[in-house]
């Protein structure tokens, strides 16, 4: 069992090699998702996501499964329902990285529907953050160019939503390995998402054939690298740190989808998209921030 390093002692370079690694591989999936949704339909997309995650994470699956019912809740929230939002946001968007900058709304939902339904403590600048982030977020909606994504922004938010849902749900479920609950997840996911894809979509043969070996690295840089390798990590790093002691630092992960869809994949960043964005990433900080000094009090009381 691995022991928790001092909560407040300074970062070791394994840790910080593997908070990069998160944020580099977090910030890539974005980029990933936007351009394999070019040729493949959203669902058909996640459906290959979870057929890889699930080849791997299978072996992880076994009895107990503690709180049944919340688990279900857990896994369904966080599986199909979220990941046929993003997709389906990526699918809708032209440039990345106002998708991606929403994306980290799941913070302040948590924050929001933690006080909601669990009675957790709401703190001034929790609240302050969470006003910041989501005025930032209308603020670089509202900007020009990227107001022909509000619609993707907006689904994005609703995924934000299931996901921040789907995290307050399991802070009152019995512990379960973070591979275990991603092999859950994944193997109700791939059914669910493959059954709405058959209703829902069309042209997926055809859309198989056009994908070309990006599209297909997409697909397993985001089932094998970013459910698999990235899960693993983070699991690593809140064994030996508090979650709270780690959370901002993965803020940066909208920083390197925005530089790849400028450099890379033609997005256009106006001075109004990118203060919105920063305002976002402050705000979303500041939340993090206060849930994790609130966290911290907690366990010394």
């Amino acid at each position: 069992m691995i022991t928790p390093d001092k909560p407040h002692s300074p970062l070791t370079l394994v840790e910080i090699a593997a908070i990069v690694a998160i944020v580099v591989i977090w910030g890539v999936n974005n980029a990933a998702a936007k351009l394999a949704t070019e040729t493949l339909p959203p669902l058909l997309m996640g459906s290959l996501r979870f057929l890889v995650a699930a080849a791997c994470l299978f072996p992880f699956v076994r009895r107990p499964f503690p709180n049944w019912k919340s688990l279900l809740l857990i896994v369904v929230l966080g599986g199909p329902i979220h990941y046929a939002l993003i997709y389906l946001a990526f699918a809708m968007a032209q440039d990345v990285s106002p998708v991606s900058v929403a994306s980290q709304l799941w913070i302040p939902f948590t924050a929001l529907f933690a006080f909601l339904l669990l009675g957790e403590k709401l703190t001034k600048p929790a609240l302050a953050g969470m006003a910041v982030a989501f005025a930032g977020v209308a603020w670089m909606t509202l900007d020009a160019h990227a107001f022909a994504d509000w619609k993707a922004i907006l689904v994005a938010t609703a995924a934000c939503s299931a996901w921040a849902m789907t995290t307050v749900i399991a802070r009152r479920t019995t512990s379960i390995p973070p591979l275990k609950m991603q092999g859950l997840l994944a193997l109700v996911a791939l059914p669910t998402l493959a059954l709405g894809s058959a209703f829902f979509e069309h042209g997926q043969w055809e859309a198989v054939q056009r994908a070309d070996a990006l599209v297909w690295a997409c697909v397993i840089w985001a089932g094998l690298v970013s459910s698999v390798l990235a899960t693993t990590l983070v699991f690593w790093l809140v064994q030996k740190r508090e979650a709270g002691r780690v959370t901002p630092y993965l803020l940066a992960t909208p920083v390197v989808s925005i530089l790849i869809g400028w450099s890379f994949m033609g997005d256009v960043l106006t001075p109004q998209i990118l203060s919105g964005a920063a305002l976002t990433m402050g705000g979303v900080a500041l939340v993090a921030l206060a849930e994790r000094g609130l966290r911290a009090g907690a366990a010394k009381a």
